[in-house]
């Protein structure tokens, strides 16, 4: 039984002291293709043998879930606030990230993550003509102090294991098809369940990125009418720079184009999802 005590105890040294080796992620960016690499320097060292449980099987641990309320909604709040933030005053470095559909999602849901600081501020460029939103932050951690380091997003399947941490699983970078298939679970076909920060997720076979995400806004901070906006990047415009849109979901519903109709009866609309991290 001793001996049993003393392996258990020497496993939790080991799983809760920041020894890791050097990540190495796949960060393509909108600006072009880099290798982001993480230190072991980056993960939180105050992670627990808890933290780095995944209770639920869904690849994430969970140090890196908001399991509390005010959590979720501050998160949701800046993931949809700062993404409509960038179609309404767009800032030149942001502008410069954000090509396509996947990349404003990214931009949003790691700044959403952030301590919203003055440096932050600076950082992100945040317009000064926004103000203060009035938002709380994310009380459980503050990126890139959490569980996951600099990286963000799930790139394969699988149930989490702390070995996910220095051999790639985890990555800066996601395209739309990883969002849908690593980070995110089904909710509905019916675009009417939809809650703020979920994401809208269509397939559209023959194009080079078939895949493409949208970000289910809600009620807009920036402007008073219309309940149910979307805001989304086009991407590629047949080689034309893409551009970032907002329709509220009835309008989308219209669309002259029946595949972009986010309906039930359209194949091409894969439904409604919700970030792991808010499983």
């Amino acid at each position: 039984m001793a001996d049993g005590i003393v392996v258990l105890a020497a496993l939790f040294l080991w799983l809760t002291t920041p020894h890791w080796p050097s990540l190495v992620g796949l960060r393509r960016g909108s600006a072009g293709v880099g290798i982001a690499a993480v230190t072991a320097a980056s993960m939180n060292p105050t992670d627990t043998a808890a933290d780095l449980h995944d209770s639920l099987g869904d690849g994430f641990p969970d140090g890196a879930r908001l399991d509390h309320p005010e959590d979720r909604v501050n998160f949701t709040r800046w993931l949809t606030y700062l993404a409509e933030a960038q179609y309404y005053h767009p800032a030149p470095g942001p502008v410069i990230e954000i090509q396509d559909c996947a990349a404003l999602i990214r931009y949003a849901f790691r700044n959403a993550l952030s301590a919203h600081t003055p440096a932050w501020r600076q950082s992100a460029e945040f317009p000064s003509a926004l103000g203060e939103p009035g938002f709380g932050d994310v009380r459980k951690f503050s990126y890139p102090d959490w569980s996951l380091g600099h990286s963000l997003f799930r790139t394969r399947a699988g149930p989490f294991q702390t070995s996910d941490l220095a051999d790639g699983t985890f990555a800066e970078f996601a395209d739309a098809a990883t969002l849908l298939h690593f980070n995110a679970f089904f909710i509905s076909r019916d675009v009417g369940a939809g809650q703020p920060g979920d994401l809208l997720f269509f397939y559209q076979p023959g194009q080079r990125e078939p895949y493409h995400s949208m970000l289910f806004v809600g009620r807009s901070y920036f402007q008073p009418q219309g309940v149910d906006w979307i805001v989304y990047h086009t991407g590629d415009l047949n080689g034309r720079r893409g551009e970032i849109r907002e329709v509220e979901a009835r309008e989308l519903m219209q669309h002259p184009d029946a595949r972009w109709r986010p309906m039930e009866q359209n194949p091409r609309f894969l439904g409604i999802y919700r970030l792991e991290i808010l499983r």
